[in-house]
């Protein structure tokens, strides 16, 4: 029969913090105390470079490309492919100012700001009218938002296309920026009916009784 410890422990200083115990002393993080430097740089550090480095690749991909001289992008066989020893910054200078970039860049912002700033304006009131406000028929509404936006786009680019030409908006910003929200709105709406669901009731029944108009409360 094994003998107990006779050692006595002062329970009180252990649950007051004054005691040393070994949970105390152990500065160890998890379990990395397991792992010895060899096995975490294997484990840990290898593999995490070789992920950095193919995902920053292209962007050094890119930039090397776009300051080497045309000689060195023609001939790979003659001049290092990786590193450039005379960079030039021809190329830039003709794509800001030799073409018609900046405008093609001015055309894209124009429309994708118009476009979500329209599809953000009708997501908000469609979403808010969905949920908050109380009437027949408003999940089956929300049910029908959802169908429309499970409709892959590339069937509505024909009669999209058809309407545009028919109101004469081919051919201009003013078409991609009213048919782009076709595809925004359904799914911002349902995003934002999530969002408008985690606000309590409560709010607007508190500010509907203080008697600021409708959309004060909002």
């Amino acid at each position: 029969m094994t003998d107990l410890p006779t050692s006595r422990i002062n329970l009180k200083a252990v649950l007051s913090g004054s005691s040393p115990t070994v949970a105390m002393d152990d500065h160890s993080e998890g379990m990395s105390y397991l792992q010895s430097v060899p096995r975490r740089l294997v484990t840990l550090y290898l593999p995490l470079s070789i992920i950095v480095i193919i995902l920053l690749f292209p962007f050094y991909w890119m930039g090397l490309t776009a300051i080497k001289p045309d000689e060195q992008l023609l001939d790979l066989d003659k001049f290092n492919p990786f590193w450039t020893w005379n960079p030039t910054f021809k190329h830039i200078h003709k794509l800001l100012f030799e073409s018609y970039y900046p405008h093609w860049l001015w055309n894209t912002m124009y429309v994708a700001v118009c476009a979500t700033i329209l599809s953000i304006v009708a997501s908000v009131l469609a979403a808010y009218a969905i949920v908050r406000l109380r009437y027949r028929g408003a999940q089956w509404v929300g049910g029908l938002i959802f169908m429309a936006y499970l409709v892959p786009p590339s069937i509505l680019f024909i009669p999209l296309a058809t309407v545009v030409f028919q109101y004469c908006l081919f051919d201009s910003p003013m078409a991609l920026i009213l048919t782009y929200p076709t595809i925004l709105i359904p799914f911002s709406t349902w995003l934002l009916m999530g969002y408008f669901k985690t606000i309590p009731f409560e709010l607007e029944e508190c500010a509907l009784i203080d008697g600021p108009p409708a959309a004060g409360r909002s």
